[in-house]
C-alpha cells in the first residue's frame, strides 16, 4: 500500500503549468518527489499529469491511495472514464457525443490504474494539508521557471 499525492496547476488558464506528486510508502516511511511543467497547458492537464506521473513510478501491481484536490480527476477516475470508454473515449455534452478533453493523459491513467488498485481521496486544496501543500509549492516552482 502506498499513498499518493498529487498537484497541478497553471499561472493562468492555459499558460505555464506544473504537476507534483509525492509517493509515500508508510509502512517504511519512504518517500518520492518529482515535479515538471510545461511552458504551455491547463491546470486539468497538469493535475493529470501528476497523477500520471506518480503512477509510472510504481515497478508493480499496487494499492495505491491517491490524496488530490482535482475534482476533475477523481470524478473522471470513479465516475466517468467507463463511460467515456464505452463510447469510444467520446463524452455527452447536450445530448451529442463528443471528443474527451485531454485524452491523451486519459488513455495513460486508464492504462496505469488498470495495473493498480485505486482508491480516490479528495483533499481540500490549500487546507493547511502537508503532502497536498508540499505538492503545490512544488508544482509552483515547477512553472515558475517559465515565467
Amino acid at each position: 500500500m502506498v499513498h499518493l499525492y498529487t498537484d497541478g496547476g497553471c499561472s493562468g488558464n492555459p499558460g505555464p503549468g506544473g504537476w507534483a506528486f509525492l509517493l509515500v510508502h508508510p509502512a517504511t516511511g519512504k518517500k518520492l518527489e518529482r515535479s515538471g511543467g510545461e511552458k504551455l497547458t491547463t491546470n486539468n492537464r497538469m493535475e493529470l499529469q501528476a497523477v500520471v506521473e506518480g503512477l509510472k513510478t510504481l515497478t508493480r501491481p499496487t494499492e495505491v491511495e491517491l490524496f488530490t484536490d482535482s475534482v476533475y480527476v477523481g470524478k473522471g477516475l470513479s465516475e466517468w472514464m467507463a463511460g467515456w470508454k464505452r463510447n469510444g473515449w467520446k463524452r455527452k455534452e447536450k445530448g451529442r457525443l463528443v471528443e474527451v478533453k485531454n485524452e491523451d493523459l486519459w488513455r495513460q491513467l486508464d492504462e496505469l490504474s488498470a495495473q493498480h488498485q485505486i482508491k480516490y481521496t479528495r483533499v481540500a486544496g490549500h487546507s493547511g494539508h502537508p503532502e497536498n501543500d508540499r505538492c503545490d509549492e512544488l508544482a509552483v516552482a515547477a512553472y515558475q521557471q517559465f515565467l
